[in-house]
């Protein structure tokens, strides 16, 4: 039986410090997800767009931007998602900002509970996202995902789930890291966070990176991917609003891909941070449905199951 993907498009940047991210889930449809899904002999259900409020674009209150609307999207976010993983659904989340992984993730960790799966998050970034109130210098909530869904923010937000925290620190294994706040730096060592940085990829390379990254996962096992398209070398992916430079070349990112579809594991998605603004005639969301396109198995030749 084929599997049925959900798509549900998340249009807002209220977490971000630019504005743009919100016509992300427009751009992503445009370049051809959607064709590209039932190439691969996927059903594929276009939920469209959720609703939520408008961007006020506020400074922050006591180490928070946009607090309240931040956690309507997210709360929205979960309950959809949620509901598609309860038909067994894989959805795909189209970003909008990377603070909307914590209502994806959450409502992840919430079906991992119910049915027994254990969960792994593989999270491609070139932030760790694991900042704090105390600890952040601008008050953005897309830094802040990782950090309040391990039990470390506010209260409204790392209690969607309903169970807090909605994950361990261990269940995330994060990939192409290169830009880390001081304190969030001390922050991420001391809660023990798996992160496979820059410098560990030039050092061992990308296929070490990821097969370190994947091992261990059983049938029981759900994986999550959490793909904020600045994980790419801005060279490639221009169009988002927190280039870092000497992010994955293509075919590092091509190969990560395919590593993860290798594992057969891929049971729901999010594509994050692509900001049309910033962007050159769509070109990074172009790049983010061809490697999308890798992840549900494309490759150049056939190859035996590993």
């Amino acid at each position: 039986m084929s599997t049925t993907i959900e798509l549900i498009g998340v249009p807002t940047d209220i977490g971000a410090g630019a504005r743009g991210a919100s016509m992300g889930p427009e751009a992503l449809r445009v370049a051809g997800l959607i064709e590209m899904l039932k190439n691969h002999g996927l059903i594929v259900i276009d939920s469209g767009n959720l609703a939520g409020p408008t961007n006020p674009w506020l400074p922050p209150v006591n180490g928070y931007r946009h607090l309240a609307e931040v956690t309507e999207w997210n709360e929205a976010l979960h309950e959809a998602s949620y509901a598609a993983l309860q038909k067994g659904h894989l959805p795909i989340i189209l970003g909008g900002d990377h603070c909307l992984g914590i209502g994806s993730i959450s409502a992840v960790a919430r079906h991992c509970r119910a049915t027994g799966k254990d969960l792994r998050v593989i999270w491609l970034d070139a932030h760790a996202d694991f900042n704090t109130s105390e600890l952040t210098p601008t008050g953005n909530i897309h830094g802040m995902p990782v950090a309040i869904l391990c039990g470390h923010g506010p209260e409204q937000l790392i209690q969607i789930g309903g169970v807090v925290p909605a994950i361990d620190s261990d269940v995330v294994h994060q990939i192409g890291i290169r830009s880390v706040d001081e304190g969030e730096k001390r922050f991420v060592h001391q809660q023990g966070l798996e992160v496979f940085d820059m410098r560990y990829i030039d050092e061992h390379g990308m296929r070490e990176t990821m097969a370190r990254a994947l091992d261990g996962m059983t049938d029981n096992t759900h994986l999550h991917v959490s793909f904020d398209v600045d994980f790419l070398d801005p060279a490639i992916a221009p169009g988002v609003a927190t280039t870092v430079p000497g992010g994955p070349t293509y075919r590092e990112a091509q190969l990560c891909m395919e590593m993860i579809a290798d594992t057969g594991r891929l049971a729901s998605l999010d594509i994050m941070e692509v900001n049309p603004a910033c962007d050159v005639k769509n070109q990074t969301a172009l790049l983010a449905v061809d490697l999308v396109d890798s992840l549900f198995g494309k490759s150049t030749l056939m190859r035996d199951a590993k």
